[in-house]
């Protein structure tokens, strides 16, 4: 390392910045789940401190401080930046914590990323406190900015790909670039949160404690309701089987971590690389259980008997309809008879089912709705989610729903489904009704029984009972 480089680095480490998810909704409008460790927000903080910042990290989601402690927080911690992420449920608490920023330290430099940035980074830019968005992946364009603001480089900030700002003739969109070996993004910054805090436990896995891992982005599919594409393009790209080993490998060092749930929406995409990332568990003997998603059309038996050998316990699997012809309006592209198909495999082959349905959507009746839940009760998963559609910004369905004005505004962003039969506040009755209908026999009763205990089974009776789950696509 130069004398210049030393320099440099010394420089960037006297540079705070902090990264933050803001506080949740103020309207309860849908079921939020389980607050699982904001993973995207962890990567972009280790890329920021791998290149040599001083990096502190906030999950306000979690930890819901009011806006005079997070003042207070920019005050104690002086950041030159901070970022946040911001989705369109989050939007009005994302403008709101912006602004808190601002009046506690005028100079500092707000950044906002995440799917709202991605989608509609004009909408940021409209509110003056927010100085930055960034479209797409955020690792190396945030680091890229961050570096450029510390040098005092406003050109070259203005110029990062993926980053959009103002300038002197209007916003200024700069396209992103995706990283193409992601191998070069280093582990989680985990390190930076209070883990203890979150509830380390996934559904069905009775290893404890469980952790999240993200493992691939991009998707070759193009399903109305969907938009990720824009977000992490549509080209998937994933880590090397041998550094998401690296990674689990850590995780049991460092966390004791026994269980994984790979959050990717397709995990078995890449076929090949799932193979091989399965034939590393079982060489390594990992002391490992774990759950993916994905669809029933990226899956066989080949797969499926190996993945069980490596420590899958549970597939989760979106199957949204149990109605070809609502599943080929959305672009789901499957079909109930590949549905049942795969879920006898999984049954095989000792690996549990759990799926998701979607209600109220896009041209659906309510005899659609009910031809769902017979499926579900056909196919007889081991869990089954009813979620309101809810459509996002920039999706297929979601510009279809302006065109036509058959919707329910949620919130700024947010839109469901209104027609002559429905609308969102009548879907929750909708959905209540199917849960329990699913949920609520003896046979998915004796099922749950046997999966928590009955020692678990009847503490949660007690403490609640079974959540009225506003879930939401």
């Amino acid at each position: 390392m130069t004398p210049n480089q030393n320099s440099n680095n010394e420089a960037l480490k006297a540079k705070t910045i902090l990264v933050m998810t803001t506080a949740p909704p103020e309207k309860d409008t849908w079921y939020h789940g389980k607050r699982l460790p904001p993973i995207g927000l962890m990567y972009v903080a280790s890329a920021l401190e791998k290149a040599g910042f001083n990096v502190k990290m906030l999950d306000n989601y979690l930890m819901n401080k009011p806006l005079s402690e997070v003042k207070q927080l920019i005050t104690d911690l002086n950041p030159m930046m901070v970022g946040m992420t911001c989705g369109s449920a989050t939007y009005a608490r994302c403008v709101e914590t912006a602004k808190a920023v601002k009046e506690a330290k005028p100079s500092c430099i707000v950044t906002v990323g995440g799917w709202h940035a991605s989608y509609l980074p004009e909408t940021l830019l409209s509110h003056p406190e927010i100085d930055y968005a960034v479209m797409g992946e955020g690792e190396r364009a945030i680091t890229q900015l961050a570096t450029a603001l510390a040098a005092g480089d406003l050109n070259q900030a203005q110029s990062v790909a993926g980053v959009a700002c103002r300038g002197k003739n209007g916003n200024i969109q700069n396209p992103p670039k995706f990283i193409e070996n992601m191998d070069e993004i280093p582990y989680p910054a985990r390190h930076l949160l209070p883990l203890e805090l979150y509830d380390r436990t996934i559904e069905f896995l009775d290893a404890k404690p469980a952790d999240v891992m993200s493992i691939s982005r991009g998707c070759v599919f193009n399903c109305g309701f969907c938009e990720t594409r824009k977000l992490w393009g549509n080209i998937c790209r994933g880590f090397s089987p041998q550094r998401v080993i690296g990674e689990i490998e850590d995780l049991q060092a460092k966390y004791g971590t026994k269980g994984i749930y790979f959050i990717n929406d397709n995990f078995t995409l890449r076929k090949e690389k799932t193979k091989e990332l399965c034939r590393l568990m079982i060489e390594k003997k990992l002391d490992l259980e774990w759950v993916c998603d994905t669809r029933v059309d990226l899956v066989d038996e080949e797969l499926l008997e190996l993945m069980s050998k490596a420590g899958c316990k549970v597939i989760w699997f979106g199957v949204e309809s149990g109605s070809e012809k609502v599943l080929q309006r959305i672009g789901r592209n499957t079909k109930p008879e590949q549905v049942e198909a795969t879920f006898k495999l999984c049954k095989k082959h000792g690996i549990k089912t759990a799926c998701s349905f979607m209600i109220g959507l896009p041209d659906e009746t309510l005899a659609d709705m009910e031809v769902s839940l017979k499926f579900a009760k056909k196919i007889d998963p081991d869990y089954c989610m009813f979620n309101i559609f809810i459509a996002y910004p920039d999706s297929r369905l979601y510009n279809e729903m302006l065109q036509s004005g058959k919707y329910t505004q949620l919130d700024d962003y947010l839109l469901s489904v209104k027609t002559d039969e429905y609308d969102f506040e009548s879907l929750k009755a909708v959905q209540w009704r199917f849960f329990k209908s699913f949920h609520m026999t003896p046979r998915q009763i004796l099922k749950r029984m046997k999966r928590e205990g009955p020692l678990t089974f009847a503490k949660r009776r007690l403490t609640g009972g079974v959540r009225k789950a506003n879930g939401t696509a």
